[in-house]
């Protein structure tokens, strides 16, 4: 049965702008919206509203939630690599409600979503901005889904070339969430180790899988398939959500792995059939990296393609 998958974006996230070189750059929402609307002219698509600083503090501390909303207008370095500019906040704030909204959509409607956001958020942690990102958007969005009555259990499949630190960090004494990444390694953010695996009740409930540079489609499939597929049947996940990023592909300028676009299109394929045995279909994804712009907006269409 032919699926509706509903993208949120709101264009307003394109005024965020790092810099001048900066590679998480404006062009990209642009190239996405580009491809989109040629090659999918009747897709569904939203604007959520920005989500409020009360929704974001289920996931970060109250005081850095407050500092970063008063930079409103203004510009200020939050990290060697997270630059904000007058834009920037309202960006990070719509990035947020764009994803809490997906994550609503999947669960009452049942249907796949996809939220195209930018900044990313897979490395914020709980009290900083890192690595391009503000606020964790896929995090809120969990947490916000946890509070559905329907869902007990959410499983987030983080495919970015980088290791989501920020969400691992946020779920890892729970065994709520499972978190499961597959990343480059050796490489930033420097975390994500095998052993790494959860504490207190969370033990078990994150699954790192560090990967040399020059991983490509086979190997990352063999993975998914291997390991994530029999924790997801061993966990049932209620929901599940996928931080979408696409510097893992073998254009991308940034990364060192060999995913191809087609690649993505199967890795896409075994997390929504995880999502139709387990979750009644509710599967949401966020976008984090991919920083080739052609190469980023082919994917996402790939993966528009795979969720109709």
């Amino acid at each position: 049965m032919k699926r509706k998958p509903r993208i949120f974006y709101d264009a307003q996230m394109i005024d965020h702008d790092p810099g001048p070189g900066h590679p998480e750059s404006p062009g990209r929402l642009r190239a996405i919206e580009a491809h989109l609307a040629k090659h999918f002219p009747t897709l569904s698509t939203a604007s959520a509203p920005a989500a409020g600083a009360e929704t974001i503090k289920q996931v970060h501390r109250a005081e850095y939630v407050d500092r970063v909303v008063s930079l409103r207008g203004q510009v200020a370095v939050l990290d060697p690599d997270t630059i904000v500019g007058p834009p920037s906040v309202d960006a990070a704030l719509l990035a947020v409600g764009q994803a809490v909204a997906a994550v609503e959509y999947a669960v009452e409607n049942k249907e796949p979503s996809f939220a195209l956001v930018r900044p990313p958020g897979h490395h914020a942690e709980k009290g900083r901005a890192m690595g391009f990102c503000i606020f964790n958007s896929i995090a809120v969005a969990a947490a916000q889904g946890l509070s559905f009555a329907e869902i007990e259990r959410v499983l987030i499949v983080d495919w970015d070339v980088h290791h989501g630190n920020g969400t691992q960090n946020a779920f890892y004494d729970r065994d709520d969430v499972l978190f499961f990444s597959t990343h480059q390694s050796p490489f930033y953010p420097g975390t994500g180790l095998a052993g790494e695996s959860g504490a207190g009740r969370g033990k078990g409930f994150t699954i790192n899988v560090p990967l040399a540079a020059g991983t490509g489609d086979e190997s990352l499939i063999e993975i998914f398939e291997s390991q994530l597929v029999p924790a997801a049947e061993k966990f049932k996940p209620d929901l599940v959500l996928i931080s979408a990023g696409f510097d893992a592909h073998r254009l991308d300028p940034i990364g060192g792995m060999e995913v191809t676009t087609e690649g993505f299109g199967r890795l896409l394929s075994i997390v929504d059939e995880i999502a139709r045995d387990h979750s009644s279909g509710r599967i949401a994804l966020v976008l984090e990296g991919g920083y080739h712009q052609q190469a980023l907006a082919r994917c996402v269409g790939r993966c528009v393609e795979g969720l109709s």
